[in-house]
């Protein structure tokens, strides 16, 4: 569920506070919004339509032109409620990713880092990752890992996933390596 976590609590599916920092929770098909956040986005409604962030016209990765972990997190913001945690170390990830790979000083080493993003279905995991690629202006493409398998057999191939990549990168490979 989204709103409940492992300790049997409930807490809000937008801003993630526990019932006990909040007035009132309210339920939904399995999702709790609090007062908080219903006083937020009716604020939001009532003002109109809040500016958008400008999404990077150019490609912003480059060695010049490399947002920062506080610009990616505020693009972040613009299109994602909720998920802090999420955002803040995505954006460092992305950041010190690109720290490394334009790093060419033999003398500083930057080690390399994943991140695994965990979650049931619809509390924005894709929409992290979607929103992220448009902002660093790289593609992105999906694939259901469950159905990969060894090439001649029944099953999507790993080339296919490639293949996806590359179609969102308009056929630019080079822009396919970066995505």
């Amino acid at each position: 569920m989204a709103g409940k976590r492992k300790d049997d609590n409930v807490y809000c599916s937008f801003c993630g506070k526990p019932q006990e920092m909040v007035g009132r929770l309210i339920a939904g098909n399995g999702v709790y919004i609090c007062d908080r956040c219903i006083d937020l986005c009716m604020t939001i409604l009532e003002d109109g339509e809040p500016e958008p962030v400008e999404m990077p016209k150019e490609n912003a990765v480059s060695k010049d032109k490399l947002l920062k972990p506080a610009e990616i997190k505020r693009i972040l913001d613009e299109y994602v409620i909720g998920q802090d945690i999420a955002k803040k170390t995505l954006s460092v990830a992305v950041y010190n990713h690109y720290k490394r790979v334009f790093n060419h000083d033999d003398n500083v080493e930057f080690s390399k880092s994943n991140v695994l993003m965990l979650g049931p279905t619809g509390v924005g995991k894709t929409l992290l990752a979607q929103t992220l690629a448009k902002a660093l202006d790289v593609p992105f493409a999906i694939a259901d890992a469950t159905t990969l398998t060894e090439a001649g057999y029944v099953g999507e191939d790993v080339e296919n996933i490639l293949l996806k990549l590359i179609q969102a990168a308009d056929f630019d490979i080079e822009k396919a390596q970066r995505g």
